[in-house]
């Protein structure tokens, strides 16, 4: 059988990388890789450039690449596309209603709400950056 690659993480630019780093750790209860976490005091050498967030054990890992341009995406128009996107699940609906006030209040903007779809409730959300992700129902 032949082995394929796996997954290592997926890796996120933005302009800010602690500040991207910091809105998925609380939404989303991630934690930094040992030596990522913000230092005390004003020197956050690794915070400008490279940090990566643990997820769950044998899961991909989220990493923030610090760029000096990133236009944000314009999706759902294409002017400028998304290029890449993250997807979650949540248990319920009633669990993505409880997340949705914490998200905003740590910078997410809504960008579409699916959530009476019977199909597939989802809501899909920007990160502070402009990066879309969506959040949703495992089961509907």
């Amino acid at each position: 059988m032949t082995d394929y690659p796996r997954i290592r993480q997926v890796v996120i630019d933005t302009l800010d990388a602690r500040a991207s780093a910091e809105f998925y750790r609380g939404a989303f209860g991630l934690e930094y890789r040992e030596g990522d976490e913000p230092p005390p005091g004003k020197d956050d050498s690794a915070g400008a450039d490279w940090l990566v967030l643990l997820t769950a054990p044998g899961q991909p890992q989220l990493a923030f690449q610090q760029v000096e341009q990133l236009p944000r995406s314009t999706w759902p128009d294409n002017t400028v596309p998304q290029q890449l996107h993250l997807d979650f699940v949540v248990d319920s609906v009633a669990d993505l209603l409880a997340g949705h006030d914490g998200l905003l209040a740590a910078g997410a903007t809504m960008l579409l709400d699916r959530i009476e779809d019977e199909d597939e409730p989802l809501r899909v959300y920007a990160d502070p950056s402009g990066h879309p992700f969506c959040i949703f129902v495992l089961a509907a």
